[in-house]
């Protein structure tokens, strides 16, 4: 692939402005020496005003989603591809959120352009846990962790019984609550079926990813170990 279609595919303009950048030296090789617009993408390091090209597809990479954005490309209000680079936007292909995190739920969320993977940590078939930090409104009742991990309890308006989810309370009115499927405010629902409220609610891990010290609103690629581990968790060659 020539370069100028590379950096255009990855967001860093249309091809005219591209060609601009690529003509006013903007964009090196790693000794310094200026790329031009018959430059082919062979796979070496380029460099755009100094700073590494990003990932040529596939990538990875996990946000520490704050409260108050949502999980959309289309809003036009604040979503979650604010705290990212403008450019991740018009990648090709998509650089998009896998699954959804609510307005009000903060916490990791993963972004790929690999639709493969994309849809195999989403499906409920493969089984991959989601593990929500939350606090709530009242003591959480006795009998909770039972009758989420029963695989009876049924939400308002859903036609099946739930799967097994995993309650580790954490003091008398917080836990950490382990889900493996994705229904519609599933965690908020949960809560609610055995009569409290979510106060707050923080996803820290999904399948055998965690936010670790990642700051809110700070976001980084996955490294290729961390990629290898999710994509074996999914049943994908690694």
């Amino acid at each position: 692939m020539k370069l100028l279609r590379r950096l255009s595919t990855l967001g860093y303009g249309s091809r005219r402005e591209v060609q601009g950048m690529l003509r006013r030296g903007r964009v090196t090789d790693r000794s310094g020496r200026a790329l031009g617009v018959r430059d082919i993408d062979d796979g070496t390091d380029v460099f755009v005003d100094g700073q590494p090209m990003d990932p040529r597809p596939t990538v990875v990479l996990v946000l520490n989603k704050p409260r108050g954005l949502e999980t959309t490309r289309a809003n036009a209000g604040p979503t979650v591809y604010a705290p990212l680079p403008p450019r991740f936007r018009l990648r090709s292909p998509t650089l998009a959120p896998v699954g959804r995190l609510d307005k009000d739920t903060s916490g990791l969320l993963l972004f790929t352009d690999d639709g493969t993977l994309l849809h195999r940590l989403t499906h409920p078939r493969h089984h991959v846990g989601k593990t929500y930090a939350f606090e709530t409104a009242r003591p959480i009742a006795p009998d909770t962790a039972e009758r989420f991990a029963s695989g009876q309890l049924q939400l308002r308006g859903d036609d099946t019984p739930l799967r097994p989810a995993q309650l580790v309370q954490t003091g008398p009115r917080t836990g950490r609550l382990t889900i493996h499927e994705g229904r519609y405010h599933q965690v908020r629902r949960m809560l609610a079926a055995v009569g409290n409220h979510v106060e707050s609610l923080h996803r820290v891990q999904v399948g055998p990813l965690s936010l670790n010290d990642l700051a809110e609103g700070a976001w980084r690629y996955l490294t290729a170990a961390e990629q290898a581990t999710l994509r074996a968790a999914v049943g994908l060659p690694t």
